[in-house]
């Protein structure tokens, strides 16, 4: 409950925040107006792949329509399971239904009663060194690039830091270069997972080699034990080399609109995410998962209990970002700001509860909860009327992986065909070409929800 009510008037005097996005919105709503839009909403998407507001909403409706149903039958598995095993505290006569934090606890204890899976059995088959030798034989087979470990050609930070070069297979010509720096140094390095640009391709600058920082936060060798990855460590490396490839595989000449350069907001993510797709692909994952001291292969019920963890709570979770998308989009496109402020009109707090109506309907905010006013990311973190752009992605990504599978995953020529289509389209063209001619270029039709949907469990 205090979680809920952080930033609010609930939090004492001074450290209420709904002012301050009352201000922020009615701002926004004046520069759009200034600069010839009719709201910010139409502003930020200007410089996005999405066309308009209405086409944001239509796609949300679409995956909302099967979501939906998935999340109430997820919730009613999730509170079967709290009143089993909960006490009288979870009973119907003592408790309507879960309470939001509720729901989170017994989710948790609802997965771990399904798939006995934790993570710390998981890492003996995931060695770095193995994870990183099974994703570069993947480019190799599906983009036709080498990357070979160049550790001494190049100068570098710290001892962990690995220096490696990129060649094309045919030409045996070198075309980019990047750094790894795979482990956590909480003394001097911040956590998380990112990839940054080192030198980008520039004719301006007769620069041909784009050079990439990729950065994690991996647990280091231990003596003679290599450094053991959880499973999503390796998902979040996969997905920080796809952002490498495009910055590195890159054909545009123009540095402003090379590589990830000038990329739109919401297709930027295409690549990262299309890599995290080959993680539950079973000739990549059994490419390297494989323990570290006896080599034995990931146990092939581990593998499906890995398959099936991906989509549990996919309903939940599609809804919740859905909903967040779509509050976002309605308070910068149809939400009279000056108006609320002065008690005039709906809320932040009304349209929160009226955009849950139609995304979570199961699941209300409560009265009290005041979660928009520490919602950052669009009023501080750059997502204004931009945070639908997670889901937008995952669909081009999900729609992508859906171009190998219609080939068939184990029809080598073929996989090598659409790879190589993918590398001289997503991965080469950079932001000079606008990202739908891009994607209808490499898949012949614009992007549709099927695969996410079908990926999801939903279809």
């Amino acid at each position: 409950r205090g979680f809920l009510t952080r930033g609010s008037e609930f939090s004492g005097e001074g450290l209420d925040n709904a002012p301050l996005i009352y201000e922020i919105l009615e701002i926004k709503q004046e520069m759009a107006e200034m600069l010839g839009f009719e709201n910010y909403a139409q502003q930020s998407l200007s410089s996005k792949m999405a066309p308009s507001v209405e086409a944001v909403g239509d796609l949300s409706d679409l995956i909302a329509d099967k979501a939906l149903p998935a999340a109430q039958k997820e919730l009613d598995e999730i509170t079967a399971l709290a009143r089993k095993e909960g006490g009288d505290e979870y009973s119907e006569a003592n408790l309507e239904k879960l309470m939001p934090w509720d729901t989170t606890f017994w989710s948790e204890r609802l997965k771990e009663s399904k798939f006995d899976l934790k993570e710390e059995e998981l890492r003996p088959y995931f060695a770095l060194p193995a994870v990183l030798d099974g994703m570069f034989g993947l480019v190799k087979r599906i983009f036709n690039i080498e990357v070979r470990r160049a550790d001494g050609d190049a100068e570098v930070w710290h001892p962990d830091v690995g220096f490696f070069k990129v060649f094309d297979v045919e030409s045996d010509e070198q075309i980019a270069s990047f750094y790894l720096d795979p482990y956590s140094r909480p003394e001097n390095k911040r956590g998380g997972a990112w990839m940054d640009v080192c030198v980008g391709k520039s004719d301006a600058m007769e620069c041909d080699i784009p050079v990439a920082y990729l950065t994690c936060n991996g647990s280091p060798p231990v003596g003679d034990t290599p450094s053991l990855m959880t499973f999503r460590e390796v998902e979040t490396l996969f997905h920080e080399f796809g952002h490498g490839l495009q910055h590195m595989l890159t054909k545009a000449t123009i540095g402003d609109v090379a590589g990830i350069n000038g990329v739109e907001w919401d297709a930027v993510e295409l690549p990262s995410q299309f890599m995290e797709n080959w993680c539950y692909d079973e000739r990549t994952i059994y490419g390297f998962a494989k323990h570290y001291e006896t080599g034995e292969p990931l146990p092939k019920e581990m593998f499906e209990k890995l398959k099936e963890q991906k989509t549990f709570g996919a309903g939940l979770m599609a809804c919740r970002q859905l909903l967040f998308g779509q509050l976002d989009m309605e308070l910068h496109s149809n939400f009279d700001a000056k108006a609320a402020a002065s008690g005039d009109g709906e809320s932040i707090f009304d349209v929160h509860r009226r955009t849950a109506e139609k995304y979570t309907p199961y699941s209300l905010p409560l009265p009290e909860d005041r979660f928009l006013c520490a919602f950052s990311h669009i009023f501080s973190g750059g997502y204004a009327a931009g945070y639908y752009s997670y889901k937008w992605a995952e669909v081009m990504s999900a729609d992508a992986f859906g171009a190998f599978e219609d080939v068939g995953l184990e029809n080598e020529e073929e996989v090598n065909k659409v790879g190589m289509l993918f590398r001289d389209t997503v991965l080469s063209l950079g932001g000079g070409v606008p990202p739908t001619e891009v994607y209808t270029r490499f898949r012949g039709r614009e992007p549709t929800p099927d695969a996410l949907l079908r990926h999801s469990g939903f279809a």
